[in-house]
């Protein structure tokens, strides 16, 4: 059974860092990530996106200040924002494409449980 454990959001002051995590069990690798956010009233949003082949894609309000990263000896992939700003205020959520456990390495996709970022003075 595949679990997904999102982490690292909190509150931060302008121009602080934050780094979100989404640790992964049940699997054997990660094949690709991509982070969304999500403020009130608004729809969820894709923020950055790490491709099977490891390149990175980026909106461009966060491009130059977040990095997305995966670490498939640990499972586990990352958000990590640096200079933020109020409008990056929102609930982050992680969806990673992983393999399963073999024999089968069935390839499926799976979301993380939110994470609440706030950005204010």
């Amino acid at each position: 059974q595949v679990q997904v454990e999102e982490s690292g959001g909190g509150w931060v002051q302008p121009g602080g860092s934050l780094r979100l995590s989404c640790a992964l069990s049940g699997v054997s690798e990660i094949n690709s990530v991509d982070w969304y956010r999500q403020s009130p009233g608004k729809e969820r949003e894709l923020v950055a996106r790490l491709t099977s082949y490891s390149n990175s894609h980026y909106i461009a309000s966060v491009l130059g200040r977040f990095t997305i990263s995966k670490d498939n000896g640990k499972n586990t992939v990352y958000l990590q924002m640096n200079d933020l700003k109020p409008e990056d205020t929102a609930v982050y959520y992680c969806n990673v494409e992983v393999f399963g456990l073999p024999p089968q390495f069935a390839l499926s996709k799976y979301w993380g449980q939110g994470t609440q970022v706030t950005v204010s003075s």
